[in-house]
């Protein structure tokens, strides 16, 4: 893959998980990053590890859901290094999953308001940049596997996920005659954080008996590999990739039995 050097990346939700491994992949190819989170201390370590490492990196505590803070991340990207290359749009909550009958309109709306708001307000902010800087980019927004599959209890996140689908192929289609393209990622079940908390709902019996039995390669994937394929598309060698998903799953939403989503499926990309 071609290096990065003299480019500028963005990453949200880097504190840990996936964000956290696609913004060290970003430094390790030669890019100058911007970590953005709403966890500080963990903010801080990370850019001084990138440091320590040689690389070039600076945080700005940032909540996805609130303008302000946005175009605050953006600018801070701009102020720091000079320009905006290429953005990860990887924050996002499960918030909680309820039957629709239970779920109340505040915790839908923190769940839309960080997934599908956050995607829009980050988007909206780094096109500004990049159109301004005038030298194109390239931006990846982190669906999930449930961009594409429901489950019961998980009308809003679900809900959220969709929603990224059709907001990768409108921007996509504005974006790319100035030379930005927008593509989605959307993993499957990832060894982070969240999903470790959707393990603990699930139980250790269902899902080492039907969840991973589900995925081709039989094991849940790493945080890098999904930074390998966000880095990849925004590199010189997806050139030709623009309003597309790309959904490492390892296979897992190749041989969904519907009839079992209900107790297989709380895992997503957490």
């Amino acid at each position: 893959m071609s290096d990065m050097n003299g480019k500028v990346a963005v990453i949200t939700g880097a504190s840990s998980g996936i964000g956290r491994a696609t913004a060290e992949l970003f430094a390790a190819r030669g890019a100058k990053v911007v970590l953005a989170a709403r966890r500080e201390p963990e903010l801080a370590t990370l850019t001084s590890e990138i440091e320590s490492r040689g690389g070039k990196a600076s945080f700005v505590v940032t909540d996805v859901a609130i303008a302000k803070d946005v175009e605050r991340m953006v600018a801070h990207a701009i102020e720091t290094f000079g320009r905006l290359d290429y953005a990860a749009n990887n924050a996002g909550i499960e918030g909680k999953f309820e039957a629709i009958t239970d779920l109340s309109e505040e915790d839908w709306d923190r769940v839309l308001d960080t997934n599908l708001k956050g995607t829009f307000l980050c988007l909206q902010h780094e096109a500004r940049a990049m159109l301004a800087g005038g030298h194109g980019g390239a931006i990846v927004n982190v669906g999930s596997i449930n961009s594409f599959l429901g489950f019961p209890t998980g009308s809003a996140y679900v809900a959220s996920k969709h929603g990224q689908i059709g907001l990768t192929t409108s921007v996509s289609a504005e974006l790319a005659p100035h030379g930005i393209r927008v593509n989605l990622v959307c993993p499957g079940i990832i060894d982070t954080p969240m999903h470790h908390r959707a393990r603990g709902l699930l139980g250790d019996d269902i899902y080492d008996k039907v969840v991973i039995p589900r995925v081709h390669v039989r094991r849940a994937g790493r945080p890098e590999e999904i930074a390998n394929a966000v880095v990849f598309l925004c590199s010189d060698e997806a050139s030709y990739i623009s309003g597309t998903t790309l959904t490492p799953d390892g296979g897992f939403t190749l041989t969904v039995d519907l009839d079992d989503l209900a107790t297989s499926i709380l895992f997503v990309d957490l």
